[in-house]
């Protein structure tokens, strides 16, 4: 049986190898050039910004597009989703179009229904739009984004851009936690697999969102994914289901998210509340996550302790080469933020406390308390 005590090594050197190269951490914008008629004819845009209690940020962010280096017609707009701190206001003072979003009809997620009545409001003051651009109220955005992702569209003949946001990861819990954060999601959707046309993979990340209209069109409107609480995801999955090409890749510092993360309660809390929906609520993909990441990221470390305590150095030698696999695949990830390779040996502790989160979202889920943000409860 002393074959077992290999499993974590063997299951990482599988991740590794075999499941699209998800630790490369290599899809990034590039160099993609516009179309030589572009200069005359740059498409136009309208950029949709649902915002609910934002005021901390929302100037900021509506700033930073305005100050965009696009030179096509290019609007904000602001959709006011109850908010009861000015948000609306502020988002008007700095050169937003601002509409109040409708009462929040049944079967729909707060952000969702915002994200209609703006589309709507498109369809209306810019008609001409080719693009949508969905934001969020805490994503800045660098002058040359909107540029950037156009031109990686049309030269990779895509129909959904997305770019997932440089994070906060000041602090200790944000350090720690923030770009173990990013490795999972990129394990859990590996990136050139979701920009391969024709493979089932599919995501995308709601901060920064560029997708054609007709797109929208072909995945029977925003009302397909009405009710989701990962809405990025969906939209990813509805649009690529059509046959349309995707790409998803991590931000430099085109789009920066200025949440605050140095508070663990803010860490656990944007993860409790969709992780339990990510398993579809069910009780067996709950327990085999548990088990799963258990096996990836505790048993390596447990096996060099338990080697070195029971005087067996092949258990010590097979804990210590998971562990350093594990840590092999963390580094690129790390590097991509100017993060030091030594950061990577933490990865089981951060594999823990998100475990942790998994099963406190379930019991949310369990308690009535599931896809609770922004003062709202979605069962």
């Amino acid at each position: 049986m002393e074959y077992l005590i290999w499993i974590p090594a063997v299951a990482w050197t599988v991740l590794l190898l075999g499941w699209g190269g998800f630790w490369r951490a290599d899809q990034v914008l590039g160099a993609a050039k516009a179309p030589t008629d572009w200069p005359a004819d740059w498409p136009a845009v309208a950029c949709i910004i649902p915002a609910r209690d934002e005021a901390a940020t929302i100037a900021q962010v509506v700033q930073s597009l305005t100050a965009t280096d696009y030179p096509g017609p290019f609007q904000v707009i602001v959709i006011d989703d109850g908010s009861a701190d000015g948000t609306g206001e502020l988002a008007a003072e700095a050169g937003a179009h601002v509409l109040a979003a409708p009462p929040l009809a049944d079967g729909w997620s707060g952000k969702m229904a915002a994200v209609r009545a703006g589309l709507a409001e498109a369809d209306r003051v810019m008609p001409e739009a080719a693009w949508i651009l969905l934001t969020d109220a805490d994503i800045r955005h660098a002058p040359g984004t909107l540029r950037a992702l156009l031109a990686q569209g049309t030269a990779g003949g895509q129909d959904l851009v997305s770019l997932m946001a440089r994070l906060d990861m000041r602090g200790l819990w944000g350090g720690l936690l923030i770009p173990a954060f990013v490795f999972f999601f990129q394990k859990l959707y590996p990136f050139a697999w979701v920009n391969r046309a024709g493979h089932w993979m599919a995501a995308a990340a709601g901060g920064c969102v560029l997708v054609r209209r007709a797109a929208r069109s072909d995945i029977g409107g925003i009302e397909a994914i009405r009710g989701a609480l990962i809405d990025d995801c969906a939209l990813g999955r509805a649009v690529k289901r059509t046959g349309r090409k995707i790409w998803l890749g991590l931000a430099r510092d085109e789009v920066v998210s200025l949440r605050d993360n140095r508070s663990f309660r803010s860490i656990w809390q944007m993860v409790a509340r969709t992780a339990f929906t990510q398993l579809n609520h069910s009780v067996l993909l709950l327990a085999g996550s548990v088990l799963g990441m258990g096996m990836l990221y505790l048993a390596p470390v447990g096996l060099m302790v338990a080697g070195v305590a029971l005087g067996n150095p092949l258990m010590a030698i097979a804990g210590l080469t998971g562990w350093g696999l594990m840590a092999t695949a963390y580094r690129p990830t790390l590097r991509h933020y100017g993060i030091g390779a030594a950061r990577a040996w933490t990865l089981p502790l951060a594999g823990l406390l998100y475990t942790a989160m998994t099963v406190g979202s379930a019991v949310r889920h369990w308690r009535g308390r599931g896809g609770q943000w922004k003062g709202r409860t979605y069962p």
